[in-house]
């Protein structure tokens, strides 16, 4: 008996595709190379409208006794989160030929609110940084649904994330270089620094909406994904609800993590001697990921679904305890401030970007699931960024004396104790629940 009997109950269209996609059907490699291609350079822009506030100081305000930075962060996460927990419907109900539309026009709303939150003054302009997260979080969704459901997922997607830690240094050296070379204040940098990325951006969309759907051998070996309406989405719930507990609760922790390692590493570089360095951030950022990048994009050569799904929770586990080693050789004075954050960030980066473009991929792939990436994707945002609001409300609101380097040492033994921990329980649940599945099939 099949794992799962969902069946479509959506007629969608393929993207519509000109000259460009015709020439790229039929030959795999160059399909790889321009999806890769056009989804790191779409989602590198989106960073442009998203973190290049967080090098800001923003005149070291206070606003009811939370650090102004911290309140505008906290505004964002919250957009957010609300964004992931509307997108878990949403990304999952949509047609593929909607997506590059809705792509332009939530970066485009959430540039209009950066418009706002220079002509509106504060403390009323913190609003404007939710209404900036907020369609922010639709973004990646809609960029998945071009990458998933491949043969090649793992080397597309593993580009696509490498976005994260490339194009977050960028979008904070620009920053950085409006307010040192062009003396723009915080309150017009994150403007600006959007403007820099709309050209690119809508060239890049367009080009990601000329690309090929998945080719019918993609379908074979990874299963056709199909949207999933409110009968699938409860379908997959009952057959997956119990094992994905653990390894959401990991993702938690995990975002939270690599959230703080964005939001303050600025408050960081700072305090450990780096304070006129822009490049800093792109030069981390550029080194961790290829270094990720590598790692991750060697999966697609694992053609076995089950064994990649297997192999993703050791890669996870290895993440974590190695952002938790090079913290413990910190401390013990072995490796400078800049080794360490560099291994520690890549560690948590090995452990965040498989649940992108490895974990949920291959969970659909092995059990045969009728759906899509971007629902299980969602539900696990959702509740993570639920997480990093939280330990920025308590970090704030519990008195706690602590320095930066002390406060990300803190995170970084908590996500190798908790990581390895829930990763394992997950890795124990998929064994067993894999064995059953095999003994009914016929």
């Amino acid at each position: 008996m099949p794992i799962n009997k969902t069946v479509a109950t959506s007629g969608s269209k393929p993207p519509i595709t000109d000259g460009v996609g015709h020439w790229l059907s039929g030959r795999p490699i160059a399909v790889v190379v321009y999806v890769s291609l056009c989804a790191f350079a779409v989602y590198s822009c989106m960073f442009g409208f998203r973190k290049a506030y967080t090098v800001g100081t923003y005149n070291n305000l206070v606003f009811l006794g939370i650090s102004y930075k911290v309140c505008l962060v906290i505004a964002q996460a919250l957009g957010y989160m609300s964004s992931k927990f509307y997108g878990i419907r949403f990304i999952a109900g949509l047609s593929p030929e909607r997506r590059a539309s809705f792509i332009l026009l939530f970066i485009g709303l959430a540039w209009a609110a950066l418009l706002l939150f220079a002509l509106v003054p504060p403390p009323y302009n913190i609003i404007c940084m939710f209404l900036n997260g907020f369609p922010l979080g639709m973004v990646f969704g809609l960029v998945l649904g071009f990458v998933e459901g491949r043969k090649t997922s793992e080397i597309i997607g593993a580009v696509l994330a490498t976005s994260f830690i490339f194009a977050s240094g960028l979008a904070k050296t620009i920053g950085k270089w409006l307010q040192l070379d062009w003396q723009l204040t915080d309150w017009w940098m994150p403007f600006a620094s959007g403007a820099l990325f709309v050209l690119p951006l809508l060239l890049a969309v367009w080009l990601l909406r000329q690309a090929p759907p998945p080719a019918p051998a993609d379908m074979a070996h990874r299963n056709k994904r199909y949207p999933m309406q409110t009968t699938e989405r409860r379908q997959f719930l009952r057959q997956f609800g119990g094992s994905l507990v653990a390894i959401v609760l990991a993702y938690v922790v995990f975002t939270v993590v690599r959230d703080f390692s964005e939001d303050f590493a600025n408050e960081l570089w700072n305090e450990t001697g780096y304070r006129n360095k822009a490049g800093i951030f792109a030069k981390t950022g550029t080194i961790i990921s290829i270094a990720v990048l590598a790692v991750i994009g060697s999966f697609f050569l694992i053609k076995n679904n089950y064994r990649a799904f297997r192999l993703s929770h050791f890669v996870m586990m290895g993440g974590v305890l190695l952002a938790a080693a090079a913290t413990l050789a910190h401390q013990l004075q072995l490796i400078t401030p800049f080794v360490w954050m560099l291994m520690a960030v890549a560690g948590m980066y090995l452990a965040y970007i498989p649940f992108n473009c490895i974990f949920f991929e291959r969970l659909l792939a092995t059990y045969r699931v009728k759906g899509n990436v971007g629902f299980v994707m969602y539900i696990a945002d959702a509740f993570a960024y639920l997480g990093t609001v939280t330990v920025l409300l308590v970090k704030e609101f519990i008195p706690i004396h602590y320095s930066w380097t002390g406060f990300f040492s803190f995170l970084f033994y908590t996500a190798g104790i908790l990581g390895t921990i829930l990763i394992a329980i997950s890795l124990w649940m998929h064994h067993r629940l894999y064995k059953k599945t095999q003994l009914q099939q016929p």
